[in-house]
């Protein structure tokens, strides 16, 4: 069994073929002991770690099914994890304050009638390889099954401090690109960690790392954003810490800015009739449905059918491919009491009706105030809203909200003289008028559709029925 389990080290040079055969062995330990793996969930697409905030169990404790676990934080909202079933915690992983991936195993709950020997906490997490028990036919199997999958000379990776992921390692062994080669890239991600972007840019450029000192200043890469000049400190100023989140949202706005070329549009619409539909109306709405009628449902309606007459808004960009959403998910930017900003989704819009809608941004807006939102209700989302108006602003150029490819700002609704035509002639009349601005992905999106997709929400606004039942 010795000499199996070497062989493995020996053969398992591809980090995804050591994976499956470490998971395959893991399902079937799980299944005999009876303990429960539990993961830090996914919180969004665009969302790849969470900051664990506090245990709110501790080792050797019970916990029932739903029972709250622990609190994390990520760039978008505050979460309680829940216990996925009921047992004792036997394991906890990683301590308070950790930055965690999405799927890594935080904690392990042994289920009822499981012998429970609980293990201290580690200040900080050691990765410990498992106790493995398999008997030397399970051990040659795997074995050939891994040996079968390595179809090509592995390019090898010697063992140094630093960290390189298993996609830029998969990418690194199609170019046969050496350690040697890699250590030479500039990493940009966390701690210097060469990211999927670094190496591809690397390999774009003809693969040319200088090996000597140049007598020229060196260019920073274009995908590094130049730092700001130090900031004078003098005379009376007070200097206050950024929070976490406020952190997070900085981190998510610069890098949607790296990564999309932003376009804004701009569109001044006529929505005299459904400002007058909404104040004659709002008084029986609340009767009839017990929720206040605000522009929000009124703007997602109109959002929602011009989504369907432009699908290719509808969309996000992988490279060079075309993720094409057949769900239409609105999320709607709130503001929170302390000044940061969060968005909720609405999902599957396109199959509520005004009073499902009204209902639905309520009790986001209303859950987002009192930071009560589930990891559900933030992530998913295909297209954003963000209402600049609530501020008395007329208009605004917002950042896209990755990975969507667009965003549209609702300016305030104010009266103004506008020249309408008559049968008897051009008349001056008093218009509740707004501006509407589109920020859209340049690299995908152009003028002509992000312009159209503008104007057509535009007329869905300017159109609206005065007569629409409630």
């Amino acid at each position: 069994m010795t000499t199996g389990v070497h062989k493995v080290n020996n053969y398992c040079v591809q980090t995804i073929n050591i994976r499956k055969f470490v998971l395959s062995i893991r399902n079937r330990n799980r299944s005999k002991m009876a303990k429960v793996e539990l993961l830090m969930p996914k919180m969004g697409e665009s969302i790849i770690e969470a900051t664990i905030l506090k245990w709110v169990k501790n080792v050797g404790d019970k916990v029932e099914m739903d029972e709250t676990i622990l609190e994390i934080a990520t760039d978008k909202v505050d979460s309680e994890i829940p216990s996925p079933v009921s047992g004792t915690i036997v394991e906890i992983l990683y301590p308070e304050d950790s930055v965690v991936e999405v799927g890594k195993i935080i904690a392990i709950i042994a289920t009822e009638g499981e012998d429970v020997k609980p293990a201290a906490t580690p200040s900080v997490r050691e990765e410990q390889p498992q106790e493995i028990v398999e008997s030397s036919a399970d051990i040659v199997q795997n074995i050939e099954t891994i040996k079968a999958e390595l179809t090509t000379t592995p390019v090898l990776f010697s063992d140094d401090e630093r960290f390189y992921s298993p996609l830029v390692k998969s990418i690194a062994k199609q170019e046969k690109i050496d350690n040697a080669e890699l250590s030479q890239i500039k990493g940009t991600g966390a701690n210097g960690r060469v990211t999927k972007q670094d190496i591809l840019a690397y390999i774009e450029s003809g693969r040319s790392v200088p090996t000597s000192p140049s007598i020229d200043l060196p260019k920073p890469p274009t995908n590094v954003l130049p730092q700001a000049p130090p900031v004078s400190i003098s005379g009376n100023v007070e200097i206050i810490e950024m929070d976490r989140m406020r952190k997070l949202i900085a981190d998510h706005m610069v890098m949607s800015k790296q990564t999309a070329p932003h376009v804004t549009s701009f569109v001044e619409a006529d929505v005299t009739n459904m400002v007058q539909w909404r104040e004659k109306n709002k008084k029986k709405f609340q009767e009839k449905y017990g929720e206040n009628i605000t522009f929000t449902p009124l703007f997602i309606d109109a959002v929602v059918k011009s989504l369907k007459d432009f699908p290719m808004i509808n969309i996000s960009l992988d490279g060079n491919k075309i993720i094409i959403k057949k769900d239409i998910n609105i999320g709607m930017a709130a503001a929170l009491p302390s000044g940061n900003l969060i968005v909720p989704v609405v999902k599957n819009a396109d199959y509520l009706n005004l009073a499902g809608l009204a209902k639905s941004v309520n009790d986001l807006a209303k859950r987002a105030r009192e930071n009560k939102l589930k990891p559900d209700e933030i992530k998913d989302g295909t297209f954003t809203i963000t209402n600049v108006g609530t501020f008395g602003n007329v208009m605004g150029t917002p950042i896209i909200n990755q990975p969507q490819v667009a965003i549209l700002a609702t300016g305030a609704i104010k009266k103004k003289p506008a020249v309408l035509e008559t049968e008897y002639g051009d008349v001056i009349a008093i218009r509740q008028l707004m501006f509407l601005s589109l920020s859209y992905d340049h690299r995908i999106v152009d003028g002509s559709l992000g312009g159209s997709f503008l104007r057509r929400i535009a007329d869905y606004l300017e159109k609206f029925d005065p007569n629409t039942t409630i």
